[in-house]
Protein backbone atom coordinates (compact mmCIF):
# COMPACT_ATOMS: atom_id res chain seq x y z
CA UNK A 1 0.00 0.00 0.00
CA UNK A 2 1.31 3.43 -0.98
CA UNK A 3 0.08 6.88 0.04
CA UNK A 4 0.31 9.85 -2.32
CA UNK A 5 0.18 13.39 -0.95
CA UNK A 6 -1.08 16.27 -3.07
CA UNK A 7 -1.19 19.90 -1.98
CA UNK A 8 -1.69 23.53 -2.94
CA UNK A 9 -1.55 26.75 -0.93
CA UNK A 10 -4.90 25.98 0.73
CA UNK A 11 -5.17 22.22 1.19
CA UNK A 12 -3.22 18.99 1.47
CA UNK A 13 -4.79 15.61 0.75
CA UNK A 14 -3.46 12.08 1.18
CA UNK A 15 -4.74 9.22 -0.98
CA UNK A 16 -4.01 5.53 -0.42
CA UNK A 17 -3.49 3.03 -3.22
CA UNK A 18 -5.73 0.68 -1.21
CA UNK A 19 -9.15 1.47 -2.65
CA UNK A 20 -7.84 4.77 -4.03
CA UNK A 21 -9.28 6.07 -0.76
CA UNK A 22 -8.70 9.58 0.52
CA UNK A 23 -7.04 9.42 3.94
CA UNK A 24 -7.04 13.06 5.02
CA UNK A 25 -7.97 16.60 4.03
CA UNK A 26 -6.07 19.32 5.85
CA UNK A 27 -6.23 23.08 5.54
CA UNK A 28 -3.07 25.20 5.58
CA UNK A 29 -3.46 25.72 9.35
CA UNK A 30 -3.09 21.96 9.88
CA UNK A 31 -6.71 21.24 10.76
CA UNK A 32 -8.12 17.94 9.56
CA UNK A 33 -11.64 17.89 8.08
CA UNK A 34 -11.92 14.21 7.17
CA UNK A 35 -12.72 11.45 9.70
CA UNK A 36 -9.59 9.70 10.99
CA UNK A 37 -10.80 6.14 10.44
CA UNK A 38 -10.76 5.05 14.09
CA UNK A 39 -11.59 1.31 13.79
CA UNK A 40 -13.37 1.32 17.15
CA UNK A 41 -16.23 3.05 15.35
CA UNK A 42 -15.63 2.71 11.62
CA UNK A 43 -12.33 2.18 9.82
CA UNK A 44 -13.35 3.83 6.56
CA UNK A 45 -12.56 7.40 5.59
CA UNK A 46 -13.74 7.94 2.02
CA UNK A 47 -14.25 4.59 0.27
CA UNK A 48 -15.30 4.20 -3.35
CA UNK A 49 -18.20 1.76 -3.74
CA UNK A 50 -18.03 -0.56 -6.77
CA UNK A 51 -19.45 -2.70 -8.38
CA UNK A 52 -22.39 -2.49 -5.96
CA UNK A 53 -23.63 0.04 -3.44
CA UNK A 54 -24.93 -1.43 -0.19
CA UNK A 55 -25.69 -5.07 0.50
CA UNK A 56 -26.87 -7.94 -1.66
CA UNK A 57 -29.20 -10.68 -0.40
CA UNK A 58 -27.06 -13.27 1.42
CA UNK A 59 -24.03 -11.34 0.11
CA UNK A 60 -24.46 -12.79 -3.38
CA UNK A 61 -25.43 -11.37 -6.76
CA UNK A 62 -26.66 -13.24 -9.81
CA UNK A 63 -25.24 -12.49 -13.25
CA UNK A 64 -26.65 -14.33 -16.27
CA UNK A 65 -28.23 -16.84 -13.92
CA UNK A 66 -25.04 -17.66 -12.00
CA UNK A 67 -24.48 -16.61 -8.38
CA UNK A 68 -21.32 -14.83 -7.26
CA UNK A 69 -20.17 -13.75 -3.77
CA UNK A 70 -20.34 -9.98 -3.29
CA UNK A 71 -19.72 -8.22 0.00
CA UNK A 72 -21.32 -4.97 1.07
CA UNK A 73 -20.35 -2.01 -1.15
CA UNK A 74 -18.36 -4.27 -3.49
CA UNK A 75 -14.66 -5.09 -3.68
CA UNK A 76 -13.02 -1.89 -4.98
CA UNK A 77 -12.58 -0.40 -1.52
CA UNK A 78 -10.48 -3.41 -0.49
CA UNK A 79 -8.49 -3.66 -3.71
CA UNK A 80 -5.02 -2.36 -4.47
CA UNK A 81 -5.06 0.27 -7.22
CA UNK A 82 -2.11 1.11 -9.47
CA UNK A 83 -0.88 4.70 -9.67
CA UNK A 84 -1.40 5.96 -13.22
CA UNK A 85 -0.11 9.50 -12.83
CA UNK A 86 0.33 12.25 -10.28
CA UNK A 87 1.40 15.86 -9.96
CA UNK A 88 1.62 18.41 -7.19
CA UNK A 89 -2.17 18.80 -6.99
CA UNK A 90 -3.64 15.61 -8.48
CA UNK A 91 -3.31 11.84 -8.57
CA UNK A 92 -4.97 9.11 -10.62
CA UNK A 93 -5.24 5.47 -9.57
CA UNK A 94 -6.63 2.57 -11.62
CA UNK A 95 -8.17 -0.82 -10.85
CA UNK A 96 -8.59 -3.35 -13.68
CA UNK A 97 -10.16 -6.79 -13.80
CA UNK A 98 -8.12 -9.64 -12.36
CA UNK A 99 -8.59 -13.30 -11.48
CA UNK A 100 -9.73 -12.19 -8.03
CA UNK A 101 -12.31 -9.69 -9.31
CA UNK A 102 -13.64 -12.09 -11.97
CA UNK A 103 -14.49 -14.62 -9.25
CA UNK A 104 -17.06 -12.11 -7.95
CA UNK A 105 -17.76 -9.97 -11.02
CA UNK A 106 -17.09 -11.68 -14.38
CA UNK A 107 -16.51 -8.58 -16.46
CA UNK A 108 -13.50 -6.85 -17.98
CA UNK A 109 -13.48 -3.28 -16.68
CA UNK A 110 -11.32 -0.30 -15.82
CA UNK A 111 -12.00 1.95 -12.83
CA UNK A 112 -9.95 5.16 -12.61
CA UNK A 113 -10.23 7.41 -9.55
CA UNK A 114 -8.81 10.92 -9.71
CA UNK A 115 -8.35 13.28 -6.77
CA UNK A 116 -7.65 16.87 -7.82
CA UNK A 117 -7.35 20.08 -5.80
CA UNK A 118 -9.19 23.19 -6.97
CA UNK A 119 -8.41 26.06 -4.61
CA UNK A 120 -10.07 25.20 -1.29
CA UNK A 121 -11.83 22.20 -2.83
CA UNK A 122 -11.01 18.60 -3.64
CA UNK A 123 -12.75 17.02 -6.61
CA UNK A 124 -12.98 13.22 -6.80
CA UNK A 125 -13.89 11.65 -10.13
CA UNK A 126 -14.59 8.02 -10.96
CA UNK A 127 -14.35 6.82 -14.54
CA UNK A 128 -15.80 3.37 -15.26
CA UNK A 129 -14.95 1.77 -18.59
CA UNK A 130 -16.62 -1.36 -19.94
CA UNK A 131 -13.83 -3.35 -21.58
CA UNK A 132 -16.06 -6.39 -22.07
CA UNK A 133 -17.99 -7.57 -25.14
CA UNK A 134 -21.41 -7.38 -23.42
CA UNK A 135 -23.41 -4.85 -21.41
CA UNK A 136 -21.96 -4.38 -17.92
CA UNK A 137 -24.29 -3.70 -14.96
CA UNK A 138 -22.93 -2.15 -11.77
CA UNK A 139 -23.49 0.37 -9.02
CA UNK A 140 -21.05 3.06 -7.97
CA UNK A 141 -20.96 5.56 -5.16
CA UNK A 142 -18.86 7.69 -2.83
CA UNK A 143 -18.79 7.46 0.98
CA UNK A 144 -16.69 10.38 2.35
CA UNK A 145 -16.82 10.87 6.13
CA UNK A 146 -16.39 14.43 7.40
CA UNK A 147 -15.71 15.33 10.98
CA UNK A 148 -18.75 16.01 13.17
CA UNK A 149 -18.24 18.41 14.75
CA UNK A 150 -16.05 20.18 12.24
CA UNK A 151 -12.70 21.46 13.58
CA UNK A 152 -13.20 24.29 16.04
CA UNK A 153 -16.98 23.80 16.13
CA UNK A 154 -17.42 21.74 19.30
CA UNK A 155 -20.83 22.14 20.88
CA UNK A 156 -22.38 23.86 17.86
CA UNK A 157 -25.38 22.60 15.90
CA UNK A 158 -24.48 21.13 12.52
CA UNK A 159 -26.97 21.26 9.70
CA UNK A 160 -27.32 19.84 6.20
CA UNK A 161 -29.00 22.32 3.85
CA UNK A 162 -29.91 21.15 0.36
CA UNK A 163 -29.30 23.59 -2.47
CA UNK A 164 -32.70 22.79 -4.00
CA UNK A 165 -34.67 23.32 -0.77
CA UNK A 166 -36.37 19.93 -1.20
CA UNK A 167 -37.89 17.52 1.32
CA UNK A 168 -36.89 14.16 -0.20
CA UNK A 169 -38.64 10.99 0.93
CA UNK A 170 -36.72 8.75 3.33
CA UNK A 171 -36.29 4.97 3.36
CA UNK A 172 -34.56 2.82 5.96
CA UNK A 173 -32.60 -0.42 5.96
CA UNK A 174 -33.50 -3.79 7.43
CA UNK A 175 -30.60 -6.22 7.62
CA UNK A 176 -28.74 -3.94 5.25
CA UNK A 177 -31.46 -4.10 2.58
CA UNK A 178 -33.80 -1.27 1.61
CA UNK A 179 -37.28 -1.30 3.11
CA UNK A 180 -39.74 -0.41 0.33
CA UNK A 181 -41.89 1.84 2.54
CA UNK A 182 -41.33 5.56 2.03
CA UNK A 183 -41.20 7.59 5.23
CA UNK A 184 -41.71 11.33 5.80
CA UNK A 185 -38.70 13.45 4.99
CA UNK A 186 -36.57 14.63 7.92
CA UNK A 187 -35.80 17.79 5.92
CA UNK A 188 -37.86 20.94 6.31
CA UNK A 189 -37.54 23.41 3.45
CA UNK A 190 -34.31 21.67 2.57
CA UNK A 191 -32.75 21.94 6.04
CA UNK A 192 -31.89 19.23 8.57
CA UNK A 193 -30.25 19.71 11.98
CA UNK A 194 -28.16 16.60 12.68
CA UNK A 195 -28.48 14.48 15.80
CA UNK A 196 -26.94 11.10 16.60
CA UNK A 197 -30.41 9.68 17.31
CA UNK A 198 -31.19 9.99 13.60
CA UNK A 199 -28.74 7.18 12.89
CA UNK A 200 -29.89 4.68 15.51
CA UNK A 201 -31.70 2.86 12.66
CA UNK A 202 -28.63 2.96 10.41
CA UNK A 203 -28.34 5.21 7.35
CA UNK A 204 -30.93 7.69 6.15
CA UNK A 205 -31.40 6.95 2.46
CA UNK A 206 -33.05 9.22 -0.10
CA UNK A 207 -33.47 7.01 -3.16
CA UNK A 208 -34.98 9.73 -5.31
CA UNK A 209 -31.99 11.88 -4.54
CA UNK A 210 -31.38 15.19 -2.81
CA UNK A 211 -30.56 17.42 -5.76
CA UNK A 212 -26.96 17.98 -6.73
CA UNK A 213 -25.49 19.97 -3.85
CA UNK A 214 -25.65 20.91 -0.18
CA UNK A 215 -23.95 22.76 2.64
CA UNK A 216 -22.90 20.78 5.72
CA UNK A 217 -21.67 22.53 8.85
CA UNK A 218 -22.32 25.52 11.10
CA UNK A 219 -22.62 29.24 10.51
CA UNK A 220 -18.88 29.47 11.09
CA UNK A 221 -17.49 26.56 9.07
CA UNK A 222 -18.92 24.31 6.40
CA UNK A 223 -18.32 21.89 3.55
CA UNK A 224 -19.92 22.89 0.26
CA UNK A 225 -20.61 19.49 -1.24
CA UNK A 226 -21.82 18.78 -4.79
CA UNK A 227 -22.01 15.75 -7.05
CA UNK A 228 -22.54 14.71 -10.67
CA UNK A 229 -24.35 11.77 -12.33
CA UNK A 230 -25.26 10.27 -8.96
CA UNK A 231 -29.05 10.22 -8.53
CA UNK A 232 -29.30 8.74 -5.02
CA UNK A 233 -28.12 10.12 -1.68
CA UNK A 234 -27.61 8.96 1.91
CA UNK A 235 -26.47 10.29 5.27
CA UNK A 236 -24.82 7.96 7.78
CA UNK A 237 -23.02 7.98 11.07
CA UNK A 238 -22.31 5.33 13.69
CA UNK A 239 -23.02 5.56 17.41
CA UNK A 240 -20.19 7.37 19.16
CA UNK A 241 -18.36 8.16 15.95
CA UNK A 242 -17.48 11.80 15.45
CA UNK A 243 -18.26 11.85 11.74
CA UNK A 244 -21.07 12.08 9.23
CA UNK A 245 -20.93 10.54 5.77
CA UNK A 246 -22.29 12.45 2.78
CA UNK A 247 -22.96 9.72 0.21
CA UNK A 248 -24.00 10.30 -3.41
CA UNK A 249 -24.67 7.05 -5.26
CA UNK A 250 -25.71 5.54 -8.58
CA UNK A 251 -27.48 2.48 -7.18
CA UNK A 252 -28.68 1.39 -3.75
CA UNK A 253 -28.79 -1.81 -1.72
CA UNK A 254 -31.19 -4.51 -2.86
CA UNK A 255 -34.79 -4.26 -1.66
CA UNK A 256 -36.08 -6.45 1.16
CA UNK A 257 -37.79 -9.45 -0.44
CA UNK A 258 -36.32 -8.71 -3.86
CA UNK A 259 -34.08 -10.84 -6.04
CA UNK A 260 -30.30 -10.89 -6.27
CA UNK A 261 -29.90 -10.24 -10.01
CA UNK A 262 -27.26 -7.55 -10.44
CA UNK A 263 -29.06 -5.87 -13.34
CA UNK A 264 -32.25 -5.59 -11.26
CA UNK A 265 -30.75 -3.68 -8.34
CA UNK A 266 -32.43 -0.30 -7.82
CA UNK A 267 -30.97 2.63 -9.76
CA UNK A 268 -28.11 0.54 -11.14
CA UNK A 269 -26.06 1.62 -14.14
CA UNK A 270 -25.46 -0.40 -17.32
CA UNK A 271 -22.69 0.44 -19.79
CA UNK A 272 -22.51 -1.02 -23.27
CA UNK A 273 -19.29 -2.52 -24.63
CA UNK A 274 -16.60 0.15 -24.88
CA UNK A 275 -18.72 2.75 -23.07
CA UNK A 276 -17.43 5.01 -20.30
CA UNK A 277 -19.34 6.40 -17.32
CA UNK A 278 -18.15 9.35 -15.24
CA UNK A 279 -19.23 10.23 -11.69
CA UNK A 280 -17.87 12.84 -9.31
CA UNK A 281 -18.16 14.81 -6.10
CA UNK A 282 -16.58 18.07 -5.02
CA UNK A 283 -16.01 19.22 -1.43
CA UNK A 284 -15.09 22.86 -0.85
CA UNK A 285 -14.10 23.94 2.66
CA UNK A 286 -15.42 27.21 4.09
CA UNK A 287 -14.18 29.01 7.20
Amino acid sequence: MAVVKIANEHLSVEVSSMGSEMQSIRTSDGQGWLWNGDPVFWGGRSPVLFPIVGKAPDDHVSIDGQRYPMGQHGFARRSEFALLSSGSDFCRFELVASAVSRAAYPFEFGLVIEHRLEGRAVRVTAEVRNLDHRPMPFGIGFHPAFRWPLPGCEGQEHTVVLDNGAEPALVRLSGGLVEPEELPSPFRDGALTLSHEMFEQDAMIFPAGAGAGLRYGTGEKAVRFSWENLPNFALWSKGGGRFVCLEPWHGTAAVVGGGDALEERPYGEVLGPGAVGRYAFRAELEG
